[in-house]
């Protein structure tokens, strides 16, 4: 068996197969940039179909490719037994049994409503936001059948917005399918809206949800086109406008990093950095917590991500979670989420340990539901073998990595 740590192991059983990185990115329908940052260990493998696509190619078990028992491995999204309800909503289609409105809506409640589910997910309270989304999609569509609804612009915008919280939601649960779904159904009804926010929210829900399918050309495409659109309608005096063109940089940015690409992921952050100004404080409008220190929380994002795990470190000492919107819970999480991810690229365990305990104190649901971290979590596992602290131990239970 191949030792080291999931990536060596794929390089070497490469190698023996006398595979180029081009080629076995393609016979698994990753990019080569992708399979790069894996055999480096700046990237682990966080899919369980994708370990056995890799296994298949390679011509190897797939205990073998992990170097670990099947226990440790990717085994899926502990959230996803929660969503019976939600995918139900989305199987059943009541509305084609039953097309006609049951009555009139409460508008002022369901704008309370659809706040609250938004509050909730920021909060990162995943669990108490999916139980949610079920009859809040049920009232949105059952508001947007009236006679009268097609005219009512805060009702669609109402209609945007309960479907971008609800693609956020399922977005970050891994259940694709059902998030693209749900951003597809925000997208169509924005456009039927002359709201460049609407149009923009939707837009980045869309890019999300194919960057969790693997789409990154696609959504790569979209973010860029779309921030240069919502862009051009930047003013300060339209903070809206300005905060949804920033998310949608930095989103971009995102992925200009995961292709390795750093000119176009510094460019692309400067972008938000310059609409971040124009903005001139930390907000929340349109719910994309867009401001300052979100611009530099990316910074922290692009450099992990691009395996600058230094310069993440140096950018963290920039950066106060304190300065975030009261409510934004799981931003401040995610900065803890980041230095971990780059400490441990470093073989840094104690220190990445340490920024996972914290984002589990800040957002225990942060940490439970993350793919990345309950790989990370593995990896670090595999490393540390017999000698394993107790606190990683105890971790990886809460995280459901372990029994």
């Amino acid at each position: 068996m191949a030792s080291g740590a999931i990536g060596e192991r794929v390089s070497a059983y490469r190698r023996r197969r006398g595979l180029s990185q081009a080629a076995l990115a393609g016979l698994v329908g990753r990019s080569e940039s992708w399979l790069s940052q894996v055999e480096r260990g700046l990237r682990s493998v966080d899919s369980l179909p994708v370990i056995l696509d890799l296994s298949r190619v390679l011509r190897v078990e797939p205990e073998k490719l992990i170097g670990r028992p099947w226990q440790l491995a990717p085994n899926g999204d502990p959230a996803i037994d929660v969503l019976d309800e939600v995918r139900g909503y989305f199987t059943r289609y009541d509305d084609l049994l039953d097309p006609e409105p049951k009555g009139p809506i409460d508008q002022a409640a369901l704008r309370v409503t659809i706040a609250q589910a938004h509050q909730t997910y920021q909060a990162a309270r995943y669990g108490a936001a999916i139980g949610q989304i079920a009859s809040m999609l049920s009232t949105v569509d059952q508001a947007s059948r009236g006679p009268t609804a097609a005219r009512d612009k805060e009702l669609m915008l109402g209609y945007v917005s309960a479907y971008v919280v609800t693609a956020k939601l399922l977005t970050k649960l891994g259940a694709t399918d059902l998030a693209l779904l749900a951003a597809d159904r925000a997208a169509n009804r924005a456009m039927e809206i002359d709201s460049k926010v609407a149009r923009g929210m939707a837009a980045y829900q869309v890019v999300c949800a194919l960057l969790r399918a693997d789409r990154s050309d696609d959504a790569e495409h979209l973010a860029v086109k779309m921030a240069e659109q919502v862009q051009a309608g930047a003013r300060s005096d339209r903070p809206t406008i300005v905060s949804v063109a920033g998310a949608l940089w930095l989103i971009a940015a995102v992925i200009a990093a995961r292709r390795m690409d750093r000119d176009q992921a510094w460019a692309r952050l400067d972008r938000a950095d310059h609409l971040a100004g124009l903005l001139g404080e930390d907000a929340n409008h349109a719910w994309t917590a867009f401001g300052p220190t979100n611009v530099k929380l990316h910074r922290i994002s692009v450099a992990t991500e691009m395996g600058d795990a230094g310069e993440a470190v140096r950018l963290a000492a920039d950066v106060d979670p304190a300065q975030f919107p009261e409510g934004l819970t799981s931003r401040r999480a995610q900065v803890h989420l980041d230095l971990a991810w780059a400490q441990a690229q470093r073989k840094r365990d104690a220190e990445a340990t340490l920024h996972l305990m914290e984002a589990e104190r800040t957002a225990p649901e942060a940490v439970r539901y993350n793919s990345l971290v309950r790989e990370l979590i593995r990896e670090m596992l595999a490393r540390s073998g017999k000698s394993q602290t107790s606190a990683l131990n105890d971790l990886a239970v809460r995280a459901g990595v372990i029994d």
